[in-house]
């Protein structure tokens, strides 16, 4: 992960803000940095949406291929994730220095996204025991100011919002041999509903109190994260802690609260906005590195 050195004083500022409530960019402890989410930027992927959180900028893209289904559920898809930490976000990812992290990134992603009740997964099966949709969701790190996790599940769920998957048609043969045909058709195909797809929600420990969408500064000063993702209904499927500290069970129980909250609140709105963004078609204004 990448890291800030702060000077004794500097923590003493941020500890005494965040203490106050008041932290060292104006937010209150529970508020976002200002998101930009754009969907569709990648033209080879069959779903695509870039993120920007505060200086903290995430690219996501996710490619359906036809793949055999895992023995232990043969009638469901699934997915594969790969994290790319690009040497450009931060010189601590040079050589092979993001490796690490990537992976971290990747085993936690598949925790909370590469379940049942996060997707339909057997919305993915074509045929049971035979062939399934593989979704490979491939995320890549343009920039690193903090709060990675968050940036990149709204990210996730933007880009799997976005994603269409060819119709799929199966024929059999003379001799019972099954044939599957996709629909040459682009609006042909298939949507997922990623209406249970949770939001990560990361809760730094700083000083007695935690903050949501840490910068690198306040995280310098964080001794431990809890990690929890949240579904729209306000329901966690996944917690994890992170850091060298330690948590006492009263705390845990008030970061949790606090990240069902906010990340219930936070569904709502990223939903409506895709729903908006998609309605524009290709009228829409593109911005950013696409402009």
């Amino acid at each position: 992960m990448a890291t800030v050195q702060v000077s004794e004083a500097e923590k003493v500022y941020i500890l005494h803000g965040i203490r106050d409530d008041l932290r060292v960019d104006g937010r209150g402890c529970e508020d976002y940095r200002h998101m930009e989410i754009e969907t569709d930027v990648v033209s080879n992927t069959d779903g695509s949406a870039k993120v920007t959180l505060g200086h903290t900028a995430v690219l996501v893209g996710v490619k359906a291929d036809i793949g055999k289904p895992r023995p232990m559920v043969p009638n469901e898809g699934y997915f594969e994730f790969f994290v790319d930490c690009s040497a450009n976000a931060t010189p601590e990812f040079e050589g092979r220095g993001g490796e690490e992290l990537g992976t971290e990134l990747s085993n936690t992603l598949y925790k909370v996204f590469n379940n049942k009740h996060s997707v339909d997964l057997k919305s993915l099966c074509i045929s049971a025991g035979e062939h399934c949709w593989v979704l490979y969701v491939d995320v890549l790190l343009l920039q690193c100011d903090g709060n990675l996790y968050d940036a990149i599940s709204v990210a996730i769920k933007a880009a799997l919002f976005n994603t269409k998957i060819p119709r799929v048609h199966i024929s059999a043969d003379e001799e019972g041999v099954k044939e599957i045909e996709l629909s040459d058709d682009p609006y042909d195909c298939m949507r997922l509903n990623v209406e249970n797809v949770p939001c990560i929600v990361t809760l730094c420990k700083v000083g007695h109190r935690h903050v949501v969408d840490a910068t690198l500064q306040e995280k310098a000063c964080s001794v431990a994260s809890l990690i929890i993702s949240v579904t729209h209904k306000g329901t966690v499927t996944c917690t994890r802690k992170v850091g060298g500290g330690s948590l006492d069970p009263e705390s845990i129980f008030e970061m949790t609260e606090a990240g069902k909250r906010v990340g219930k609140a936070l569904h709502a709105p990223l939903m409506k906005l895709l729903q908006q963004e998609e309605s524009l078609g290709k009228t829409r204004q593109k911005v950013g590195f696409l402009g």
